[in-house]
C-alpha cells in the first residue's frame, strides 16, 4: 500500500468556485426548468466540496457536518421542486420558464 496523497487546500478549493461557476452559468443561461434544477444541485454540491476541503485542511469534521446538512437541503428542495415541475408542466404544456414566468395568481 502506498503512502496518502495530500491534495492541497488550494486545488479544492479552486475545484469548488469552477464548479459553482459552472452552476451559477447554468442558471442563469438555460430555460428549461430541469436544467436550472440541475445546475442549482452543481451549485449546493461546490458549496459541500469547499466546506470538505476546509474542513479536511483543518483537521476538523464541521465541514464534513455541514456537508450533511447541505444535503439534506438539496433533498427537500429537489422535492418541492419537482412538485412545482409538474404543476408547471400540466398547466403550461412546456418545461421552458419564460412561460412560467408569465403565471398570474
Amino acid at each position: 500500500m502506498g503512502e496518502a496523497v495530500a491534495i492541497p487546500m488550494t486545488h479544492g478549493l479552486l475545484l469548488a468556485a469552477m464548479l459553482f461557476s459552472i452552476g451559477l452559468l447554468g442558471v442563469l443561461v438555460r430555460r428549461n426548468i430541469i436544467l436550472i434544477l440541475m445546475s442549482l444541485e452543481v451549485m449546493l454540491n461546490a458549496c459541500g466540496l469547499a466546506f470538505i476541503v476546509a474542513g479536511a485542511h483543518w483537521g476538523i469534521a464541521d465541514g464534513q457536518i455541514m456537508f450533511m446538512f447541505i444535503l439534506s437541503i438539496a433533498a427537500a428542495e429537489v422535492s418541492i421542486a419537482l412538485g412545482l415541475l409538474l404543476q408547471v408542466h400540466r398547466r403550461f404544456r412546456s418545461l421552458d420558464i419564460d412561460q412560467a414566468s408569465g403565471m398570474r395568481g
